[in-house]
């Protein structure tokens, strides 16, 4: 089970594209345009909620469960990407 407190990574600002009628991350050398399900859970991560309140309200949000493996592969990648960092539930 992943601990902590995602929240965006240094240098990267997301945000609602229209002109891409979806999210996107960007950075100062681009644009990284995101899939619905990567929107979805990059939206929640607002440095006030850890990892098991993210997953709980997309499971309510989405009428769904056992989401738990894929938020976290997702979060995971994104942490090695540099796009989010986890920080501890305790600081």
């Amino acid at each position: 089970m992943m601990d902590g407190i995602p929240r965006l990574g240094h240098g990267f600002r997301f945000q609602w594209e229209p002109a891409q009628n979806c999210h996107v991350l960007l950075y100062p050398e681009g644009m990284i345009k995101l899939n619905q399900s990567a929107g979805e859970i990059l939206v929640r991560c607002d440095g006030q909620r850890d990892v098991a309140a993210i997953i709980a309200n997309l499971e309510a949000a989405f009428s769904t469960r056992d989401l738990r493996p894929d938020v976290e592969t997702f979060i995971a990648m994104a942490v090695d990407k540099r796009w989010l960092r986890l920080e501890s539930a305790t600081a």
